[in-house]
């Protein structure tokens, strides 16, 4: 017995003696294929919402308890820091001057900058340069 793709969908394999796979049959039938629906992990009583796998009202549970906890955590940090910063210590700080640097300091890979264009066009020109030399050695 031999297996072929659905001629219809060209996805699912068929045994050769049959004309379609069940899920085009279903679908040209008018019927639609429904997913079982998850409940809920938590309260295992109401559907998912798309893309959790817990029900709305569990999740607003969880994200309410869960501002709770982030807002005494923010208490708690709030009282160990009693650090203000002023602008005025921001415009203090002094700008580093790159000029002082040696350019032996940069790695030689780094060297100069090309744009995409110069580095295209010497990639042709060094193929070019491959090319004649090929010819030449003939």
């Amino acid at each position: 017995m031999r297996f072929i793709k659905c001629p219809r969908c060209e996805l699912n394999y068929i045994p050769e003696n049959e004309e379609y796979c069940p899920v085009c049959k279903r679908e040209m039938k008018g019927e639609r294929h429904e997913e079982p629906i998850e409940l809920c992990s938590i309260c295992n009583e109401n559907p998912v919402m798309p893309g959790r796998d817990v029900c709305y009202e569990c999740y607003k549970e969880l994200t309410q308890q869960q501002g709770r906890v982030s807002a005494s955590e923010d208490d708690v940090d709030t009282e160990d820091q009693d650090v203000e910063i002023n602008m005025e210590d921001v415009t203090d700080i002094e700008e580093i001057d790159l000029s002082d640097i040696p350019d032996t300091d940069v790695p030689p890979e780094m060297g100069e900058q090309l744009s995409l264009e110069e580095e295209q066009s010497k990639e042709l020109e060094m193929d070019m340069d491959d090319e004649e030399s090929e010819f030449e050695d003939n």
